[in-house]
């Protein structure tokens, strides 16, 4: 088989997703964005009682918070997160993780325990540099584009 095919079919736990960052769902917005500033990461996901009840995203950001002229100190995350998000767990197959983000549009999966416990998210970007793993020297050394301006920051601007 290939090697994408065998990589797409081990479990979501050997592709190392971050740990859970995670919040109450009466925190304001800014402690959110703060926590999601302070770990560099694209997401918080909402707890309340030790289980997962929300993710809060910088796409709730710019369209719930910014977007909608909400204040982030005195609005809470329970207001604007995305309720009950799709889970995983570290047992099932990269497979689940691509099936979501393609058919959802997600960009984050938490992946929570039996319990329902948030205990890590696996994001888009993590899955891409899962796929370069298997391909590094293809994808790694190419040579540059003539007249291209690659940036290197991380938002590729």
């Amino acid at each position: 088989m290939s090697r994408v095919y065998d990589m797409i079919r081990e479990p979501i736990g050997t592709c190392e997703p971050r740990p859970a960052i995670c919040i109450d769902p009466a925190s304001p917005v800014s402690d959110a964005i703060a926590l999601m500033k302070r770990h560099s990461t694209g997401c918080v996901l909402v707890e309340a009682e030790r289980r997962l009840v929300g993710i809060f995203t910088e796409r709730d950001v710019l369209f719930r918070v910014a977007g909608a002229g909400r204040d982030a100190a005195t609005t809470p995350v329970a207001a604007v997160m995305t309720p009950d998000p799709e889970t995983l767990t570290m047992r099932d197959e990269l497979a689940w993780v691509l099936n979501l983000m393609a058919v959802g549009g997600f960009r984050h999966v938490p992946i929570v325990d039996d319990d329902g416990r948030a205990v890590a998210v696996v994001s888009m970007q993590r899955i891409v540099e899962r796929l370069v793993e298997c391909f590094p020297k293809t994808v790694l050394t190419l040579p540059p584009r003539p007249g291209a301006n690659i940036s290197h920051t991380r938002e590729g601007a």
